[in-house]
């Protein structure tokens, strides 16, 4: 049969991985991608002559990587270091309230009943289970699969599954259901916080999202030299099995002939013919017609009062002292509801928001020593308004001006200098990110029906289809990953139902300028 090219429009970790799985089965792999490198969000900032994620800096799920390298017959371990963590994170409400977790749930139990007492400890215990089993009971049928449904979790769980998800209660809030499981509303806003990982907010989103700190649990790694090298490894990998990469190019158009998908046209004019085009951006983005009107008319319109927070985060090299920090640190409001109504219910950045703070080099190998300047990361929600109402200079200097008093409130002080500080606002995500406004999770997460609504991989065009993180089954690194295993399954599927034979797997690849930085290369 004629060779089958495929065009990836996106080098973020759900276009790459689905690039390397086709590539691997021995298509014709083309990605396009207008940033200098790879990895989408995972792309470093640099800052004061040193390189740090600007993204997600946590890591779950480390089995779905190891099982993409696997599928292309390679293994993870031999291009990224990846070490478990031992504190999850440090939390804080105020100088003298602190709480450690871990994967071990004895000693998070034992920390938890000394800040809030003895009856709490058992209580997370009880949750730790409820988690564990709205893990099991959506892994297979809702996660990994294609479309999830109602009707496909009771035909894969059958009743068990079901009365699981009941006893949850999906159809509560999530703060809701948190109030049923703990007394102490510290606990309540610690647990609750796992929402804002899909950029929801815990009064609105649905208790499933408790899977999380199941999640959490099984797992978190830290990716030596930052999270960024982790899509160094994947764009490697695309490469080593046939794929070519070309960085500084940007998709303008899909071209739609007799109904399917034909034709990938460059913003240089320049136009790759496809048998079918992979689209890892925002569906936002490609809903809005950043692809053209045809292939815009592929997915459903996307309301902009539907999406998920954005950031404002400040990526700095300085001394920070009066809190011993680790790798992971996260700094509570004290009114949380106050916090996401100002969040979702005025669109404003909060009067005192919760701060996460990001301590690269803690628990690194080569850490500087204490009280020398170290790469630090600080981060608050806001809302995702980016395109439409970015924030004036006053506003984004309160809110700088808030976010450091809330961490000398809970005993951390920076010395910051101008000089060594990158900001990001929701402006520059939108920027960089088109259709979102700065969302940085595609839809907000609201909602018992949220996540059926989220689009699966395959669109309403043949040959078009979707991976990434505002896709199925949603947002977060391995969640992406997923999204671009399915994407690349269909793809094939659909393929081969059209074709007598793939042709043979080949090795080799390239990574074409204008690819100005080198897929595998360091930074």
């Amino acid at each position: 049969m004629r060779a089958q090219r495929v065009v990836v429009i996106g080098a973020g970790i759900g276009g790459l991985t689905a690039a390397a799985t086709l590539a691997a089965r021995g298509l014709a792999v083309t990605v396009v991608e207008r940033a200098a490198g790879p990895g989408g969000k995972l792309c470093p900032v640099p800052v004061a002559g040193a390189w740090q994620d600007g993204g997600p800096t946590v890591l779950t799920m480390g089995r779905v990587f190891e099982d993409v390298f696997a599928d292309c017959g390679e293994r993870l371990a031999d291009h990224a270091t990846l070490r478990a963590a031992d504190v999850l994170a440090r939390h804080a409400w105020s100088a003298d309230e602190r709480l450690d977790l871990f994967t071990d749930i004895p000693r998070s139990a034992d920390a938890i009943a000394r800040l809030c007492g003895p009856e709490e400890g058992r209580r997370y215990r009880e949750f730790c289970d409820r988690a564990k089993r709205a893990w099991l009971a959506l892994e297979t049928p809702f996660i990994r699969a294609e479309r999830p449904s109602l009707f496909g979790l009771a035909r894969h769980g059958g009743f068990g599954a079901l009365a699981t998800l009941a006893a949850i209660n999906p159809f509560a809030t999530m703060w809701t259901a948190l109030g049923k499981h703990f007394r102490d509303p510290r606990l309540r806003q610690l647990f609750g916080r796992y929402a804002t990982y899909c950029g929801s907010s815990p009064f609105e989103a649905p208790a499933t999202l408790m899977l999380v700190a199941h999640v959490e649990r099984e797992g978190v790694w830290l990716v030596e030299g930052g999270m960024h090298r982790l899509a160094d490894a994947m764009a490697g990998l695309a490469i080593r099995r046939g794929c070519t990469i070309r960085y500084g190019q940007e998709a303008a158009r899909i071209v739609v002939e007799r109904g399917r998908v034909a034709g990938v046209v460059l913003a240089s004019g320049e136009r790759l013919e496809v048998s079918a085009v992979v689209a890892n951006g925002d569906v936002a983005a490609l809903a809005a017609g950043a692809f053209g009107e045809e292939a815009s008319r592929a997915v459903r319109p996307v309301d902009p009062r539907s999406r998920s927070l954005s950031a404002i985060t400040w990526n700095l090299v300085a001394p920070a002292g009066g809190f011993p920090l680790v790798r992971h640190n996260v700094f509570f409001s004290r009114d949380y509801a106050a916090e996401f109504r100002d969040l979702f219910g005025h669109s404003r950045v909060p009067a005192e928001p919760t701060v996460y703070v990001c301590a690269h080099d803690r628990e690194a190998p080569d850490a500087p020593p204490f009280g020398e300047p170290e790469r630090l990361m600080c981060l608050v929600n806001a809302p995702a308004c980016g395109d439409m109402r970015p924030l004036s200079a006053k506003e984004l200097s309160r809110c700088e001006e808030r976010t450091f008093q809330q961490l000398e409130r809970c005993g951390l002080s920076i010395a910051r200098r101008t000089e060594a500080t990158v900001v990001s606002t929701p402006a520059d995500f939108a920027r960089r990110f088109p259709g979102t406004g700065g969302a940085l999770y595609g839809a907000a997460s609201h909602g018992w029906r949220a996540s059926f609504r989220r689009p699966g991989c395959r669109t309403g065009l043949r040959g078009l289809y979707l991976a990434g993180g505002s896709a199925h089954p949603g947002p977060g690194v391995p969640m992406a990953a997923l999204s671009g295993r399915m994407a690349a399954g269909a793809l094939w599927s659909d393929l081969a139902s059209t074709s007598p034979s793939p042709r043979a797997a080949m090795r080799g690849g390239t990574s074409t300028p204008s690819a100005t930085t080198s897929a595998t290369g360091s930074r």
